[in-house]
């Protein structure tokens, strides 16, 4: 069995040492030939330097240097893209994903799957991070079209074959799971361990989780659309039935709609256009991004560790 493991690395200097060395301890029990790309996403810190040290050091690491931040998924599938054997895992670089925990993923994928994600048993982090965490995960759930799978993680093993169903795609930005649906449809999931964080801090902001929410909605699906459109179709009606309201006290009571209640309407119809046109420029944003034609990332240098 030959797997190769593609971790992205970003602000990763003080933990891509160990996690590297752990790799190897653990791929070297079951595995006949291994391979690690390190895929240094524009880090500002000293990870390139420590990458050159391990490509020195270990033949079976490989590394990639992009040319500045492209994010997550983008450094994902620089890496997908290089790997040369049969399996691939990906994890992140700050130690909470165990790489211990690859056989059992790999057990897993063994049961007739061609992806498999590693869900965490207890979540580590704070309870607002977990909760913005857990409803972007079922956000991108929704656009893959896998609604038994609710929890989706960074830590994955997949049969490499399925990048063949979008070497050819391109664009700014991309997200490596939708783009694993278009190879297959068996997913499963499997409980394994997450330490918590224990050097630096996450690089997800809220900002940054609210930003991709909006990104994998509006990239991927027309939901926004949807919703968009039976929102104006509900404050149509609600709109018909001011104006019966109107008309009835008008020639009933003989009295007029005041200021408030010509405010309030005013408010909430203007306030429901604005909604709707700001789902329609994301989706315009988005095409902007793509029809401009940049890369979805751009290697500046690659390293292979040289065979003892």
């Amino acid at each position: 069995m030959n797997i190769s493991v593609v971790v992205p690395v970003y602000n990763g200097q003080d933990t891509i040492a160990e996690l590297t060395e752990r790799l190897g301890q653990v791929l070297s029990g079951f595995a006949e030939a291994y391979e690690v790309i390190l895929v240094c996403d524009g880090s500002p810190d000293d990870s390139w330097q420590v990458i050159e040290k391990l490509v020195e050091r270990y033949s079976w690491v490989v590394g990639i240097r992009l040319m500045r931040n492209y994010g997550q998924h983008n450094a994902l599938l620089c890496g997908v893209r290089a790997v040369r054997y049969e399996l691939t895992v990906t994890l992140d670089d700050d130690l909470q994903n165990p790489p211990e925990e690859i056989p059992v993923l790999l057990k897993k994928l063994n049961e007739g799957y061609d992806v498999v994600f590693g869900v965490p048993k207890k979540m580590s982090q704070s309870w607002w991070r977990n909760l913005t965490s857990v409803a972007a995960k079922r956000v991108v759930g929704l656009v893959m079209g896998q609604r038994s799978i609710t929890n989706i993680t960074s830590y994955r093993i997949f049969r490499t074959h399925l990048r063949d169903a979008f070497q050819s795609y391109q664009g700014p930005e991309l997200l490596l799971d939708y783009l694993l649906t278009w190879g297959t449809d068996r997913f499963g999931t499997v409980p394994v361990e997450e330490m918590p964080r224990m050097v630096g801090r996450s690089n997800y902001t809220l900002g940054k989780l609210i930003r991709l929410t909006l990104t994998l909605l509006t990239g991927y699906t027309t939901v926004p659309l949807r919703f968009a459109s039976i929102l104006g179709f509900f404050f149509t009606v609600v709109g018909m039935l001011l104006l019966l309201y109107v008309l009835v006290i008008y020639f009933v009571i003989g009295s007029e709609p005041g200021f408030p209640f010509l405010a309030s309407a005013i408010s909430i119809f203007s306030g429901v256009q604005l909604f709707a046109l700001g789902i329609m420029g994301e989706y315009l944003a988005r095409v902007f991004d793509r029809t401009q034609g940049r890369p979805t990332y751009q290697v500046l240098t690659m390293l292979v560790g040289e065979k003892k």
